[in-house]
């Protein structure tokens, strides 16, 4: 296949300005994404009617409404990615940080680790305008060079929002080109992309399941894979009905993509019916849809009128649906989330200690919440890293995708000149 002219030439000016942007102090970073929260609040307008041209052209092509309210801006979400960015700012750079690694040392010499960017990072994505900001943001930071390759049905709100960001780029006196945002109208794009791994570093896929398959099967330069929804909770019996129904809705709270939230919930078979149909009537008022295996859909007809299909238990439903399913234990329960599980953040409402141990070292997945709502914030409080998703593998990075997956490390080995 051959790859086009203008892509490789966007993937060398981007390699030419990570090399630039990781020679630049800190303090030059952090004024450019200064600036480029205030230019991206001075011109919301023009983001948010961009934005509308976006999902007027969607609804007539009958795009999802999944992918409709990722795609949809509103004031909020802007002002969040602005707040991002100014945080970002106000950070220490994470660039040059001297690790000291004791384990590994040769005679004669010191021996150290310094963090450092990765280069060039691509971000494959469909809908969430928003997220070309703060993974902007997360690259200048870190001094990466960024590609964005967005999806059609937000063609006109991406477009704005580079221009945007590449004024107050410039502005700043940083190269140009350490941030690109490739045509949607071109569909064989995406391919050529992830396969430039001469200049490409990272590529980071993120939206539906089959969008990250595809990259994953197309790809040359390294993935990091991401993960929304199919999130699991095991309820134990010693665990309280408050706390789950807790865990179980505020998952679902997260804006505007349900990154952690709970669909499936797995319980043990001795749980009282009582407690069991006070959960259900509560999540039917919040107005959930409960699936439910046959013996659920038997046994409770006015609740579960939907019977869930062996496929969907691996399946992210990425809407109010939460399936449940009774298990003999905790290890069942293990081996099952192990088994269908996106892999990224799973749970447990328990009250033994001993219980929570064995969840916390059994279970094969990014992340664990014990008692503790697994809900994803981009912006969190102050003291949380900033994160644009969360990966479920295990090779580069696993859990949040924030600052530190952006880096790499190299070995430094000082020698005084004796032989």
């Amino acid at each position: 296949m051959n790859s086009s002219p203008d892509l490789i030439t966007i993937a060398q000016r981007a390699h030419q300005s990570s090399l630039m942007l990781a020679g630049l102090k800190g303090t030059h970073r952090s004024r450019a994404l200064q600036l480029m929260s205030e230019i991206l609040l001075e011109r919301q307008d023009d983001i948010l009617e961009a934005n509308t041209l976006d999902l007027e052209a969607s609804r007539e092509m009958a795009v999802p409404e999944l992918v409709l309210e990722w795609l949809k801006l509103t004031p909020e979400r802007l002002q969040t990615a602005g707040q991002i960015l100014q945080r970002l700012a106000e950070l220490s750079d994470p660039i040059q940080q001297v690790l000291n690694i004791p384990t590994y040392q040769i005679d004669q010499c010191h021996t150290y680790c310094q963090l450092m960017p990765l280069g060039v990072i691509a971000l494959v994505y469909e809908a969430f305008p928003e997220l070309g900001v703060i993974a902007a943001g997360l690259c200048i930071r870190t001094g990466n060079s960024l590609i964005l390759r967005g999806g059609p049905e937000a063609s006109h709100s991406n477009r704005v929002i580079t221009e945007t960001l590449q004024v107050a780029i410039e502005d700043a006196s940083l190269p140009i080109d350490s941030l690109q945002l490739l045509p949607s109208d071109q569909g064989d794009l995406t391919r050529e992309l992830v396969t430039q791994d001469r200049y490409v570093n990272l590529v980071i896929p993120y939206g539906r399941a089959s969008l990250v398959q595809q990259v994953m099967r197309q790809a040359t330069a390294p993935v990091l894979k991401s993960a929304i929804g199919n999130c699991y909770l095991y309820w134990s019996p010693s665990g309280s009905l408050d706390i789950a129904r807790w865990m179980i809705l505020d998952s679902h709270r997260s804006e505007p993509d349900p990154v952690n939230a709970i669909e499936k919930v797995l319980f043990h078979r001795n749980h009282s019916s009582t407690a069991l149909t006070v959960l259900w009537n509560s999540l039917k008022e919040k107005g959930f849809e409960l699936r439910g295996d046959a013996r659920l859909v038997a046994e409770f007809p006015e609740l579960f009128t939907i019977e869930t299909r062996t496929s969907e238990w691996g399946q992210a439903y990425l809407d109010n649906s939460i399936a449940f399913k009774p298990v003999d234990g905790l290890e069942t329960a293990i081996s099952w989330i192990n088994q269908y599980s996106s892999g990224h953040a799973d749970c447990l409402a328990t009250e033994s200690y001993q219980e929570s141990r064995q969840f916390a070292l059994g279970i094969n997945s990014a992340m664990t919440y014990i008692n503790a709502s697994p809900r994803f914030y981009r912006n969190p409080k102050r003291g949380s890293s900033i994160a644009l998703g969360m990966s479920n593998q295990k090779g580069h990075r696993r859990g949040l995708i924030s600052l530190e997956t952006l880096t790499t490390i190299k070995h430094i080995v000082q020698g005084n000149g004796i032989v």
